[in-house]
């Protein structure tokens, strides 16, 4: 049977009152049990709203929890990112004088020297404006010759008062003029000869030649902005990459003790692994992003690692001696910055603020943790520090409540 019940005492009491007035053919007696059984009814229903809301409240469940502990052990600081393969040079080879492009003396793709010959221009021009220039000396010279013997006799002249000092220095200035333009002619025949020499495009580097971008037969502009190849040195190589700036102290005490090296995965199946010293450190941090650039220098004798690959790279940073070791899910953030939850030997979880020491993806060494403390890693949304936890059995995820 559904039954309103009063919310307040005044209310009960109110209408237990206006009872005996409605059967006012019950006598006196009668009325005086009814309201003892009323008051009576009346004390029952208080105490079972009491309990009900707060007298006897059902006690709050504590969280489930899954644990782990903390081990000590030696841990190498391994940093992993991704380099780039960058070329020690890469030269964009073009003609230094205008002339028709005869052939190419190399196919695309092939391996060249320093020296090698790759194009060859039309150098009859060439050939003919150093011939020019040489018997532009010729001629000039025989004036030189002139003019120095006419400079003496006029000396002799002038000595013996036959003629004026005028016409003597006219002479002596004709003689000098003439060595300036044997000197000059000497100079054009040394460009002709060098114009003549760049007919023959040479390669300025040993490396791996590319397409070739101007073919045979077109007329090039000397030093034109579209160059004829590109060759790429490839032996050796140098990698790039970048770490965090927090790693720079470790940076530089290895680098001080000239233990950094780079460490390349190359990903075959040989699975084999390629090692060199780190020979450059940039002098400064990325203000975009918060990272320092290091190379390494490979000999790539073996051509694997082409310029512009990307390849895994392992820089070994330092050694912890011992450091105390935790699962990553147990380490958290908070606003204070990171801490871990370690429950006591009484069910207590307490929450403790950590230094991360290194991060390996799985596990994170920390300072602020003892070995052998029991750490909570997973359900930490459920934990408030002071309060008991209900340890469930380790690799169960916890149930929410």
């Amino acid at each position: 049977m559904n039954m309103r019940v009063p919310s307040s005492f005044d209310a009960l009491t109110a209408r237990a009152q206006t009872w005996p007035r409605r059967i006012g053919r019950i006598d006196r007696h009668t009325r005086n049990y009814a309201a003892a059984g009323l008051a009576v009814a009346v004390v029952a229903l208080l105490a079972y709203l009491s309990w009900g809301t707060g007298g006897s409240q059902r006690a709050k469940p504590m969280p489930l929890v899954v644990t782990a502990t903390a081990a000590a052990r030696d841990v190498t600081v391994v940093e992993h990112t991704i380099g780039t393969v960058v070329a020690d040079a890469t030269v964009q080879v073009t003609s230094q004088v205008t002339g028709q492009l005869l052939r190419a003396d190399f196919n695309e793709g092939d391996i060249v020297h320093q020296g090698d010959l790759l194009f060859e221009i039309d150098p009859r021009p060439f050939a003919a404006a150093w011939q020019q220039a040489r018997a532009q000396l010729a001629k000039d010279a025989a004036q030189l010759v002139m003019a120095q013997n006419n400079q003496k006799r006029y000396d002799t002249l002038f000595a013996q008062n036959a003629i004026s000092s005028q016409q003597r220095d006219e002479a002596d200035a004709t003689a000098k003029s003439m060595v300036a333009t044997v000197a000059a002619d000497r100079a054009a025949i040394e460009v002709a000869a060098l114009n003549l020499g760049y007919t023959k495009i040479r390669s300025p580097v040993n490396g791996k030649t590319g397409p070739i971008l101007i073919q045979p037969g077109n007329l090039v502009s000397a030093n034109g902005s579209n160059p004829l190849v590109v060759v790429t040195q490839i032996e050796p190589v140098k990698v790039s990459f970048a770490l965090p700036q927090a790693d720079v102290p470790r940076i530089q005490e290895r680098e001080r003790a000239r233990t950094l090296e780079a460490l390349l995965s190359m990903h075959d199946a040989s699975g084999r692994r390629l090692s060199a010293p780190v020979d450059f450190v940039s002098n400064q941090v990325s203000n975009q992003t918060g990272t320092i650039e290091l190379r390494a220098t490979f000999d790539n004798r073996d051509h694997r690692l082409v310029p512009g690959q990307l390849v895994d790279v392992d820089v070994t940073l330092a050694n912890l001696h011992q450091a105390t070791v935790v699962p990553r899910e147990a380490v958290n953030d908070g606003p204070a910055g990171r801490y871990v939850y370690v429950v006591s030997r009484q069910g207590i979880a307490e929450m403790r603020p950590v230094n991360v020491l290194f991060d390996g993806g799985t596990d994170m060494a920390v300072k602020g943790i003892k070995p052998r403390e029991t750490v909570i890693v997973d359900g930490q949304l459920r934990v408030i520090p002071g309060d008991k936890v209900k340890v469930t059995e380790r690799g169960k995820r916890a149930k929410p409540q």
